[in-house]
Protein backbone atom coordinates (compact mmCIF):
# COMPACT_ATOMS: atom_id res chain seq x y z
CA UNK A 1 0.00 0.00 0.00
CA UNK A 2 2.97 2.35 0.82
CA UNK A 3 2.72 5.80 3.11
CA UNK A 4 -0.68 7.22 3.01
CA UNK A 5 -0.51 10.50 0.76
CA UNK A 6 -1.84 13.65 2.31
CA UNK A 7 -3.65 16.11 -0.26
CA UNK A 8 -4.42 19.35 0.72
CA UNK A 9 -7.92 20.38 -0.83
CA UNK A 10 -9.99 23.16 -0.86
CA UNK A 11 -13.69 24.01 -0.22
CA UNK A 12 -14.54 22.19 -3.65
CA UNK A 13 -12.97 18.72 -2.42
CA UNK A 14 -15.83 18.79 0.49
CA UNK A 15 -18.30 18.80 -2.14
CA UNK A 16 -16.58 15.67 -4.02
CA UNK A 17 -18.32 12.06 -3.92
CA UNK A 18 -18.28 9.95 -1.05
CA UNK A 19 -15.14 7.89 -1.73
CA UNK A 20 -12.20 9.47 0.36
CA UNK A 21 -10.79 12.63 0.97
CA UNK A 22 -9.08 14.74 3.05
CA UNK A 23 -11.18 16.81 5.66
CA UNK A 24 -9.67 19.28 8.21
CA UNK A 25 -12.97 21.00 9.05
CA UNK A 26 -13.09 17.96 11.47
CA UNK A 27 -10.88 15.80 13.81
CA UNK A 28 -7.78 16.11 12.00
CA UNK A 29 -6.62 15.14 8.61
CA UNK A 30 -7.60 11.89 6.98
CA UNK A 31 -5.47 10.21 4.08
CA UNK A 32 -7.84 8.75 1.21
CA UNK A 33 -6.40 5.40 2.57
CA UNK A 34 -7.12 6.08 6.14
CA UNK A 35 -10.65 7.53 4.45
CA UNK A 36 -10.98 4.39 2.87
CA UNK A 37 -10.56 2.33 5.62
CA UNK A 38 -13.03 3.97 7.91
CA UNK A 39 -15.59 4.60 5.67
CA UNK A 40 -18.26 4.66 7.90
CA UNK A 41 -16.88 7.42 9.34
CA UNK A 42 -15.84 8.69 5.88
CA UNK A 43 -19.72 9.34 5.03
CA UNK A 44 -20.87 11.12 8.49
CA UNK A 45 -17.83 12.88 7.96
CA UNK A 46 -18.81 14.02 4.54
CA UNK A 47 -22.62 14.39 5.55
CA UNK A 48 -20.96 16.82 8.61
CA UNK A 49 -19.29 18.75 5.59
CA UNK A 50 -22.47 19.06 3.82
CA UNK A 51 -23.68 20.48 6.85
CA UNK A 52 -22.18 23.94 6.89
CA UNK A 53 -20.38 23.94 3.06
CA UNK A 54 -22.07 27.23 1.60
CA UNK A 55 -23.44 26.53 -1.24
CA UNK A 56 -21.99 29.04 -4.66
CA UNK A 57 -24.40 29.80 -7.81
CA UNK A 58 -23.36 29.90 -10.85
CA UNK A 59 -25.78 31.48 -13.54
CA UNK A 60 -25.93 29.47 -17.01
CA UNK A 61 -28.22 30.69 -20.00
CA UNK A 62 -31.72 30.92 -20.29
CA UNK A 63 -32.46 30.36 -16.64
CA UNK A 64 -30.93 27.45 -15.78
CA UNK A 65 -27.99 27.60 -12.85
CA UNK A 66 -25.98 25.25 -11.25
CA UNK A 67 -25.27 25.00 -7.60
CA UNK A 68 -21.85 23.98 -6.22
CA UNK A 69 -21.53 22.54 -2.49
CA UNK A 70 -23.64 19.69 -1.83
CA UNK A 71 -22.43 16.56 -2.94
CA UNK A 72 -22.56 16.76 -6.77
CA UNK A 73 -23.00 19.84 -8.68
CA UNK A 74 -26.91 20.37 -9.04
CA UNK A 75 -28.86 22.05 -12.00
CA UNK A 76 -31.93 24.20 -11.55
CA UNK A 77 -33.87 25.56 -14.08
CA UNK A 78 -36.59 28.16 -12.72
CA UNK A 79 -39.67 29.48 -14.05
CA UNK A 80 -43.46 29.49 -13.77
CA UNK A 81 -43.72 25.47 -13.97
CA UNK A 82 -41.73 25.66 -10.78
CA UNK A 83 -38.11 25.10 -10.15
CA UNK A 84 -36.81 21.79 -11.51
CA UNK A 85 -33.88 20.21 -9.71
CA UNK A 86 -30.64 17.94 -11.38
CA UNK A 87 -29.67 15.90 -8.35
CA UNK A 88 -30.69 16.62 -5.04
CA UNK A 89 -26.71 16.67 -2.60
CA UNK A 90 -27.22 16.36 0.59
CA UNK A 91 -29.77 16.11 2.93
CA UNK A 92 -28.07 18.71 5.73
CA UNK A 93 -27.34 21.34 3.10
CA UNK A 94 -30.79 22.28 3.06
CA UNK A 95 -30.63 24.99 4.67
CA UNK A 96 -28.11 26.56 2.54
CA UNK A 97 -29.59 24.98 -0.57
CA UNK A 98 -33.17 26.47 0.26
CA UNK A 99 -31.31 30.12 0.93
CA UNK A 100 -29.84 29.27 -2.74
CA UNK A 101 -33.28 28.45 -4.60
CA UNK A 102 -34.99 31.26 -3.12
CA UNK A 103 -32.29 33.89 -4.53
CA UNK A 104 -32.84 32.18 -8.14
CA UNK A 105 -36.67 33.11 -7.62
CA UNK A 106 -39.65 32.80 -6.18
CA UNK A 107 -41.28 29.08 -7.68
CA UNK A 108 -42.05 26.42 -5.94
CA UNK A 109 -40.07 23.28 -5.95
CA UNK A 110 -42.09 21.32 -8.40
CA UNK A 111 -39.35 18.39 -9.81
CA UNK A 112 -36.39 16.72 -9.71
CA UNK A 113 -34.19 14.45 -11.47
CA UNK A 114 -31.72 12.06 -10.17
CA UNK A 115 -28.80 11.47 -12.50
CA UNK A 116 -27.40 8.29 -10.49
CA UNK A 117 -28.66 6.59 -6.95
CA UNK A 118 -25.37 7.57 -4.91
CA UNK A 119 -26.02 9.58 -1.59
CA UNK A 120 -23.89 12.61 -2.65
CA UNK A 121 -26.82 12.87 -5.27
CA UNK A 122 -30.06 11.53 -4.00
CA UNK A 123 -29.71 11.80 -0.10
CA UNK A 124 -31.69 15.34 -0.45
CA UNK A 125 -34.63 13.46 -2.20
CA UNK A 126 -36.80 13.35 1.34
CA UNK A 127 -36.75 17.20 1.59
CA UNK A 128 -37.38 17.92 -1.54
CA UNK A 129 -39.53 15.59 -1.94
CA UNK A 130 -41.46 17.05 1.01
CA UNK A 131 -40.92 20.66 -0.42
CA UNK A 132 -43.30 19.48 -3.49
CA UNK A 133 -40.81 17.89 -5.93
CA UNK A 134 -41.48 14.79 -7.82
CA UNK A 135 -38.90 12.74 -8.47
CA UNK A 136 -37.81 11.53 -11.93
CA UNK A 137 -35.13 8.99 -12.30
CA UNK A 138 -33.77 5.61 -14.41
CA UNK A 139 -34.95 2.47 -13.04
CA UNK A 140 -32.35 1.62 -11.57
CA UNK A 141 -31.64 4.10 -9.34
CA UNK A 142 -35.29 3.67 -7.82
CA UNK A 143 -34.51 -0.31 -7.44
CA UNK A 144 -30.89 0.55 -5.94
CA UNK A 145 -32.48 3.75 -3.55
CA UNK A 146 -34.77 1.16 -2.45
CA UNK A 147 -32.98 -1.58 -0.90
CA UNK A 148 -29.93 -1.69 1.79
CA UNK A 149 -27.31 -1.28 -0.95
CA UNK A 150 -24.12 -2.32 -0.09
CA UNK A 151 -20.23 0.09 -1.84
CA UNK A 152 -17.78 -2.72 -1.04
CA UNK A 153 -15.10 0.10 -1.94
CA UNK A 154 -16.74 2.27 1.07
CA UNK A 155 -17.21 -1.01 3.08
CA UNK A 156 -20.70 0.69 3.72
CA UNK A 157 -24.33 -0.62 3.78
CA UNK A 158 -27.27 2.43 2.77
CA UNK A 159 -30.38 2.03 4.35
CA UNK A 160 -33.36 2.61 1.86
CA UNK A 161 -35.09 5.88 1.18
CA UNK A 162 -38.61 6.54 2.78
CA UNK A 163 -41.32 6.01 0.06
CA UNK A 164 -41.75 9.72 -0.90
CA UNK A 165 -37.68 9.74 -1.28
CA UNK A 166 -38.14 7.02 -3.84
CA UNK A 167 -38.55 7.87 -7.64
CA UNK A 168 -42.30 7.97 -8.20
CA UNK A 169 -41.54 8.04 -12.24
CA UNK A 170 -39.28 6.27 -13.88
CA UNK A 171 -37.94 4.83 -17.06
CA UNK A 172 -35.82 2.75 -18.97
CA UNK A 173 -34.19 4.37 -21.88
CA UNK A 174 -35.08 7.61 -22.67
CA UNK A 175 -37.42 10.56 -21.33
CA UNK A 176 -38.57 13.70 -22.77
CA UNK A 177 -39.82 16.14 -20.73
CA UNK A 178 -41.26 20.20 -21.83
CA UNK A 179 -41.16 22.26 -18.31
CA UNK A 180 -41.05 26.09 -18.61
CA UNK A 181 -40.33 26.44 -21.94
CA UNK A 182 -37.53 24.00 -21.72
CA UNK A 183 -36.81 20.90 -24.05
CA UNK A 184 -34.91 18.66 -21.59
CA UNK A 185 -33.73 14.99 -22.66
CA UNK A 186 -32.88 12.39 -20.18
CA UNK A 187 -31.09 9.42 -21.80
CA UNK A 188 -29.69 6.22 -19.95
CA UNK A 189 -26.11 5.59 -20.47
CA UNK A 190 -25.89 1.85 -20.02
CA UNK A 191 -23.62 0.73 -17.45
CA UNK A 192 -20.98 3.70 -16.78
CA UNK A 193 -19.93 4.99 -13.29
CA UNK A 194 -23.08 2.66 -11.73
CA UNK A 195 -25.55 0.88 -13.68
CA UNK A 196 -28.02 4.26 -13.00
CA UNK A 197 -26.65 6.84 -14.61
CA UNK A 198 -28.59 9.07 -17.08
CA UNK A 199 -27.48 13.04 -18.77
CA UNK A 200 -29.94 15.63 -19.04
CA UNK A 201 -29.82 17.97 -21.89
CA UNK A 202 -31.80 21.59 -22.02
CA UNK A 203 -31.82 21.51 -25.18
CA UNK A 204 -32.45 25.43 -26.02
CA UNK A 205 -29.88 26.73 -23.30
CA UNK A 206 -27.60 23.80 -24.84
CA UNK A 207 -26.56 22.83 -21.55
CA UNK A 208 -26.09 19.17 -20.34
CA UNK A 209 -25.92 18.05 -17.06
CA UNK A 210 -23.58 14.53 -17.57
CA UNK A 211 -23.53 13.50 -13.74
CA UNK A 212 -20.96 10.93 -12.56
CA UNK A 213 -19.72 9.71 -15.94
CA UNK A 214 -16.94 12.99 -15.69
CA UNK A 215 -15.22 14.22 -13.36
CA UNK A 216 -13.85 17.80 -14.33
CA UNK A 217 -9.93 17.62 -13.83
CA UNK A 218 -9.70 14.52 -10.90
CA UNK A 219 -9.93 10.87 -11.12
CA UNK A 220 -13.40 9.59 -10.80
CA UNK A 221 -14.91 6.90 -8.64
CA UNK A 222 -16.03 3.94 -10.45
CA UNK A 223 -18.84 1.99 -8.59
CA UNK A 224 -18.39 -1.62 -9.63
CA UNK A 225 -20.59 -2.57 -6.54
CA UNK A 226 -23.73 -1.10 -8.75
CA UNK A 227 -22.53 -1.65 -12.18
CA UNK A 228 -19.98 0.87 -13.31
CA UNK A 229 -16.43 -0.21 -15.67
CA UNK A 230 -13.80 1.64 -16.87
CA UNK A 231 -15.24 0.89 -20.41
CA UNK A 232 -18.61 1.96 -19.36
CA UNK A 233 -17.38 5.59 -18.03
CA UNK A 234 -15.33 5.36 -21.74
CA UNK A 235 -18.53 4.64 -23.73
CA UNK A 236 -20.73 7.65 -21.47
CA UNK A 237 -17.41 10.08 -21.94
CA UNK A 238 -17.92 9.10 -25.96
CA UNK A 239 -21.77 9.71 -25.43
CA UNK A 240 -21.00 12.51 -24.29
CA UNK A 241 -19.28 14.23 -26.73
CA UNK A 242 -21.65 13.37 -29.41
CA UNK A 243 -24.20 14.98 -27.90
CA UNK A 244 -22.15 18.43 -27.23
CA UNK A 245 -21.41 20.97 -29.45
CA UNK A 246 -18.36 23.27 -29.28
CA UNK A 247 -20.09 25.98 -26.88
CA UNK A 248 -22.59 23.31 -24.73
CA UNK A 249 -21.78 24.07 -21.24
CA UNK A 250 -21.59 20.89 -19.45
CA UNK A 251 -21.87 20.33 -16.17
CA UNK A 252 -19.81 17.39 -14.31
CA UNK A 253 -21.23 15.65 -11.16
CA UNK A 254 -17.72 16.81 -9.56
CA UNK A 255 -14.99 19.21 -9.94
CA UNK A 256 -15.24 22.39 -11.54
CA UNK A 257 -18.74 22.46 -12.25
CA UNK A 258 -19.00 24.79 -15.10
CA UNK A 259 -17.17 23.09 -18.25
CA UNK A 260 -16.92 22.74 -21.77
CA UNK A 261 -16.59 19.73 -24.92
CA UNK A 262 -12.40 20.44 -24.29
CA UNK A 263 -12.43 19.69 -20.86
CA UNK A 264 -14.57 16.55 -21.23
CA UNK A 265 -12.18 15.40 -24.36
CA UNK A 266 -9.37 15.79 -22.05
CA UNK A 267 -10.83 13.44 -19.39
CA UNK A 268 -12.02 10.70 -22.13
CA UNK A 269 -8.43 10.74 -23.29
CA UNK A 270 -7.09 10.20 -19.73
CA UNK A 271 -9.86 7.20 -18.97
CA UNK A 272 -8.73 5.63 -22.58
CA UNK A 273 -4.52 5.78 -21.92
CA UNK A 274 -4.71 4.94 -18.50
CA UNK A 275 -7.05 2.09 -19.03
CA UNK A 276 -4.68 0.70 -22.26
CA UNK A 277 -1.81 1.01 -19.53
CA UNK A 278 -3.32 -0.70 -16.89
CA UNK A 279 -4.25 -3.07 -19.38
CA UNK A 280 -1.09 -3.73 -20.78
CA UNK A 281 0.59 -4.32 -17.12
CA UNK A 282 -2.38 -6.79 -16.18
CA UNK A 283 -1.93 -9.15 -20.00
CA UNK A 284 1.91 -9.20 -18.54
CA UNK A 285 0.72 -10.98 -15.36
CA UNK A 286 0.90 -8.20 -13.11
CA UNK A 287 -0.53 -8.34 -9.83
CA UNK A 288 -2.85 -5.52 -8.58
CA UNK A 289 0.33 -4.15 -6.67
CA UNK A 290 2.48 -4.87 -9.30
CA UNK A 291 0.24 -2.37 -11.53
CA UNK A 292 -0.20 0.42 -8.83
CA UNK A 293 4.43 0.36 -8.66
CA UNK A 294 4.16 0.81 -12.17
CA UNK A 295 2.37 4.28 -12.06
CA UNK A 296 0.72 3.93 -15.07
CA UNK A 297 -1.13 7.16 -14.50
CA UNK A 298 2.07 9.14 -14.36
CA UNK A 299 1.54 11.08 -17.12
CA UNK A 300 -1.48 12.47 -15.45
CA UNK A 301 -1.43 12.72 -12.24
CA UNK A 302 -0.07 16.58 -12.06
CA UNK A 303 -3.78 17.48 -13.36
CA UNK A 304 -5.81 14.62 -12.22
CA UNK A 305 -4.25 12.71 -9.20
CA UNK A 306 -4.79 15.84 -6.49
CA UNK A 307 -7.61 15.21 -5.45
CA UNK A 308 -10.47 12.69 -4.06
CA UNK A 309 -9.12 9.93 -5.83
CA UNK A 310 -5.52 9.03 -5.62
CA UNK A 311 -3.53 7.37 -8.60
CA UNK A 312 -2.94 4.13 -6.57
CA UNK A 313 -6.56 3.90 -5.91
CA UNK A 314 -7.87 4.75 -9.18
CA UNK A 315 -5.54 2.13 -10.78
CA UNK A 316 -7.15 -0.32 -8.58
CA UNK A 317 -10.41 0.42 -9.76
CA UNK A 318 -8.94 0.56 -13.13
CA UNK A 319 -7.10 -2.59 -13.02
CA UNK A 320 -10.38 -4.42 -11.75
CA UNK A 321 -12.19 -3.79 -14.86
CA UNK A 322 -9.43 -4.93 -17.44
Amino acid sequence: MGSPKLHSMSRRGFCLCCVGATFAATAGWLSPRQAYAEARGLVSLIKDSAATSPITTYKLRNNVSVLEGSGGNIAVLTGPDGKLLVDAGIGVSRPQLSKALTELGSEPIAHLINTHWHFDHADGNEWLHSAGAKILAHENTRKHLSVVQRVEDWDYNFLPLSAGALPAEVFARDHNLKLNGASITLKYYGPAHTDSDISVMFAEANVLHVGDTFWNGIYPFIDYSTGGSIDGMIAASDANLAAAKSDTIIIPGHGKPVSNKAELQEFRDMLVAIRDNVGNLKKQGKTRDEAVAAKPTAAFDAKFGQFVIDPGFFTRLVYEGV
